[in-house]
């Protein structure tokens, strides 16, 4: 793929400013952002449009590395397993949330 001219910062606000993507396909909007540095319409519509192209919820920490994004949408790369995606957070900055409902062990029960 050749080199995409940049916008400046002001015609970056322009784009965004006249709405543009609204008359954009999906595909449209994710060969158009992906490859700007400046954002050029809501975040949320740039999300949206990836995940459907992408036929995958895209987390929002792998807009930080989007040379993977860029390959995977064209087509040189596969996409990453859940277990890849988790590991672009660092470990250290990871949370489990999930749904518990296993019994406790009656050493740890602190109930009475």
């Amino acid at each position: 793929m050749q080199p995409v001219k940049q916008l400046t910062k002001e015609q970056a606000i322009k784009a965004a400013q006249s709405e543009i993507w609204k008359d954009m396909t999906d595909q449209r909007i994710v060969q158009f952002q992906l490859f700007q540095s400046r954002l050029c319409m809501p975040f949320g519509e740039f999300h949206r449009a990836i995940s459907a192209v992408l036929n995958r919820a895209v987390y929002t920490h792998e807009f930080g590395d989007s040379d993977a994004l860029k390959a995977e949408f064209l087509g040189e790369k596969k996409p990453p397993t859940l277990e890849e995606i988790i590991n672009m957070i660092p470990a250290e900055k990871r949370i489990l949330i999930g749904d518990f409902e296993a019994e406790p062990s009656p050493e740890g029960s602190s109930e009475n």
